[in-house]
């Protein structure tokens, strides 16, 4: 089984989408909000797929000053995972080891597949609310033969990233992720594969491709993220055309 290691920041202000309430309606306590909400459904996917879950978390010296709680990142994970779950015995939590994304991910990789000798490992983040059990199982079929799978998303990011092979992870998640990786995996003689792209959440731009999917989606009585939807609904986002642009709006 893959074990998916899912970087995970505790649901404060000031993490997880840092740049949220300078882009768009929504204010610092919502983006919070929302980061939960995202991080929930992305546990409950990874627990309802073949993959083992990993909740890598950040020590509180990782986090910014204004962000540091009285308790500790992992039990606020810890938390919102046995809230979220309820049975949770089965997920591993352990703590983060590096000063970026790129080699917090790397570190956790590497480790994985050759200290542990886990067979694949994939590194998410609580950044897309459409990943489902049937995503997280396609890709791992696809890792049986591909030594690196990556699920692209806009302005050139990835998802999801599984590996059998460790590459070189020197920011390799910063910038265009999806064709670094990509690159990287070559550059070591190795396969990669793909699976279907899906909108991750960053800054405002990225909910006028989320919010107008997750509406059509339960428009059309399709399956949608529970979590996701419900901070959808009651905040009242929606989107509107305005001068020819689209724009994020309440309702």
């Amino acid at each position: 089984m893959t074990v998916i290691a899912v970087l995970a920041d505790p649901p404060r202000q000031g993490v997880g989408y840092p740049d949220l309430a300078e882009t768009s309606p929504l204010s610092e306590a919502e983006a919070s909000e929302l980061y939960e909400a995202v991080l929930r459904d992305t546990v409950r996917a990874v627990d309802r797929s073949g993959g083992d879950l990993l909740v890598n978390y950040p020590t509180e010296e990782m986090l910014p000053e204004r962000a540091r709680g009285e308790g500790s990142p992992e039990a606020d994970l810890r938390a919102v995972v046995a809230d979220t779950l309820g049975d949770f015995e089965s997920v591993r939590f352990e703590p983060q080891v590096g000063s970026t994304v790129s080699a917090r991910a790397g570190n956790t990789t590497t480790h994985l597949l050759r200290e542990e000798g886990a067979r694949s490992v994939a590194v998410v983040t609580p950044t897309a609310p459409f990943l489902t059990r049937q995503v997280i199982d396609a890709a791992a079929m696809k890792l049986r033969s591909m030594s690196t799978v990556l699920g692209p998303s806009s302005r050139g990011r990835c998802y999801y990233a599984g590996f059998t092979e460790a590459i070189d992870f020197t920011d390799a998640f910063a910038g265009s992720s999806v064709q670094t990786i990509a690159e990287r995996t070559r550059d070591v003689g190795g396969d990669v594969e793909f699976i279907r792209s899906l909108p991750t959440i960053r800054t405002g731009s990225d909910l006028l491709d989320v919010v107008p999917l997750l509406r059509a989606r339960f428009a059309a009585e399709r399956v949608v993220p529970e979590y996701t939807a419900t901070f959808v609904h009651e905040h009242g986002l929606a989107t509107r055309e305005v001068d020819g642009d689209l724009e994020l709006v309440r309702e």
